[in-house]
């Protein structure tokens, strides 16, 4: 049985829970000492919007609990996306303060430099990504046989209605044509969930809810403080907890189910050991709602212009849509809702305060 640790927090003791949560989902068990750990944060926008990114202390409750626990070698490793700068994002989110504060190198999964790709061949069937790249599945060579540490937060995604753990995977296994697996998102989540399985010496997830996301995310979101904290090394499992929080029935967001079936991991909720707090009755009341880019994507990636997206998103038009997206994000729905709604949260929520004093 799956074990997934459910913890309520307070800034006070956030880091210490962090830690509690680690030990208690038996992270020691599930990571390789003698290997590199990844630390793979979660950077959906480079501004400093709470429950959209990685929170400062759970990042930094995470490191602390790693080192104590004797995992040396920690290495952060950061993606690209159309919509995010992830050296703004770093900046703004605080997160490069603490990998600075414990001495952890920031990789870019996207720079030469820092970072190869290599083709790789699955010796798991895969659903979609070898018919999606017939010309060859590329990963970044440094993955493998690393252990990797997701850093999620619980919140809402308008075209997998939550996302996670198994999400965190897509921009760091995936490079820059990953909006090719857009229409086919849940089995791609499942592939490189098989993946994660086969190259790394071991995955975990510590993810926050200490402020949650509601609404058309993984960005333009409403943030709400729950005080939670979640930890586990079943990917599949940690999904479906978050999940049922949220209000959704697991088994009914096609890729947990999908990851359930292929004994990825347990995505039944009577299957997983909930340690900690009892959130039998928990139900946060959450929705998935839709924004201008919702829009836009559902009727290129899953209405009746999918049979000709290689015509969008496969030829120079790509661009234009970078750019509306880009543009509605930074230009239109940050400066005239994000930012009021960030400055409310940092004048009236406890974690918002908390945010500040970093």
């Amino acid at each position: 049985m799956s074990k997934v640790v459910v913890l309520k927090t307070n800034p006070e003791n956030v880091l210490e829970d962090i830690k509690k949560a680690c030990l208690l989902a038996d992270i020691e068990k599930h990571l390789s000492k003698e290997s590199v750990t990844i630390l793979k944060d979660n950077i959906s926008w480079h501004f400093p919007y709470l429950s959209a990114n990685t929170t400062p202390w759970q990042l930094e409750g995470t490191i602390l609990a790693l080192k104590e626990l004797g995992f040396e070698s920690l290495v952060a490793v950061h993606n690209n996306t159309v919509v995010t700068n992830p050296f703004k994002g770093s900046k703004l989110n605080k997160l490069d303060k603490i990998y600075k504060k414990y001495g952890i190198e920031e990789l870019y999964n996207f720079l030469p430099q820092h970072i190869k790709w290599i083709e790789y061949a699955p010796r798991s069937e895969m659903l979609v990504l070898d018919k999606i790249f017939p010309e060859g599945i590329r990963i970044p060579d440094f993955f493998v046989g690393k252990n990797i540490v997701h850093l999620p937060t619980v919140k809402t995604h308008i075209y997998t209605t939550t996302t996670g753990a198994m999400k965190n995977a897509f921009g760091g296994l995936l490079n820059t044509k990953r909006h090719y697996t857009h229409s086919w998102i849940h089995e791609t989540l499942v592939d490189l969930l098989a993946i994660q399985k086969e190259i790394h010496s071991g995955i975990f997830c510590v993810m926050d809810g200490t402020i949650c996301g509601n609404g058309p995310g993984p960005r333009t979101m409403i943030p709400v403080e729950k005080d939670y904290i979640l930890a586990s090394a079943d990917q599949v499992a940690i999904d479906a907890v978050a999940a049922k929080m949220m209000g959704f029935d697991p088994m009914k967001i096609k890729y947990i189910r999908l990851a359930h079936e292929r004994g990825l991991g347990i995505g039944n909720p009577n299957e997983i050991e909930i340690i900690g707090e009892d959130i039998s009755n928990i139900n946060f009341g959450f929705f998935v709602g839709k924004n201008l880019a919702a829009r836009a994507g559902h009727t290129l990636w899953f209405g009746p212009l999918k049979r000709i997206q290689h015509f969008f998103f496969r030829t120079p038009l790509v661009y234009i849509f970078v750019f509306a997206s880009f543009f509605y994000h930074d230009y239109i729905w940050w400066p005239l809702v994000g930012r009021r709604i960030q400055s409310n949260l940092r004048k009236t929520s406890k974690w918002g305060k908390l945010f500040e004093s970093y």
